[in-house]
């Protein structure tokens, strides 16, 4: 496998390489592409070339021979066996395999199905709490703006009584001015 991608967000290319040759150095062929950080991981893979460098004698490295088990490689290179020895036929073989295939894909696609359901799950959790928090911001601001108009409507008392006792003290006063005699 060779190693691409920045630091912490790597994908690999599936090559076929000498054993001397170093990681990421000359390869003889590329068969495919490993994709770690999707869910599920994506595998693209040359079935045919995989088969044929196996059947040749390549020894895969311990992650590139999950990879060619979970593609049905390291499956058809011994059904193949199988047909060599006459236990069954090709066709047979092929009917296996794609069996296999499809039962692979089946649990394949509840896993996404399960992911997908899951994400939604989150979602409408998140919109909920986020309900809550937004009718507890209502609420406060409701009860804010509730004690400012309290507060104005008090304000608008206190100073109707502050005009009704000014209103009083002037017409007190005139009738004060009336009863005392000018001095002359």
């Amino acid at each position: 496998m060779q190693r691409h991608g920045r630091k912490g967000y790597a994908y690999y290319h599936i090559v076929i390489a000498d054993v001397r040759a170093p990681r990421d150095g000359r390869f003889i062929e590329r068969i495919g592409s490993y994709n770690p950080n999707t869910n599920p991981a994506t595998v693209d893979l040359n079935f045919e070339a995989a088969l044929k460098w196996v059947n040749c004698g390549a020894q895969p490295t311990d992650t590139v021979r999950n990879i060619l088990s979970q593609e049905g490689v390291m499956l058809m290179k011994h059904l193949q066996g199988g047909v060599a020895k006459g236990a069954f036929t090709q066709e047979e073989a092929e009917k296996r395999l794609a069996d296999w295939k499809a039962e692979k894909a089946k649990k394949q696609d509840k896993i996404v199905e399960k992911v997908k359901a899951d994400k939604i799950a989150s979602a409408k959790e998140r919109l909920e709490a986020e309900k809550e928090v937004n009718k507890a911001k209502a609420a406060a601001v409701a009860k804010k703006k509730a004690d400012q108009l309290a507060a104005q409507e008090e304000a608008a008392k206190e100073a109707a009584a502050q005009e009704a006792a000014a209103e009083q003290q002037q017409e007190a006063a005139p009738a004060a001015e009336a009863e005392t005699p000018a001095a002359e």
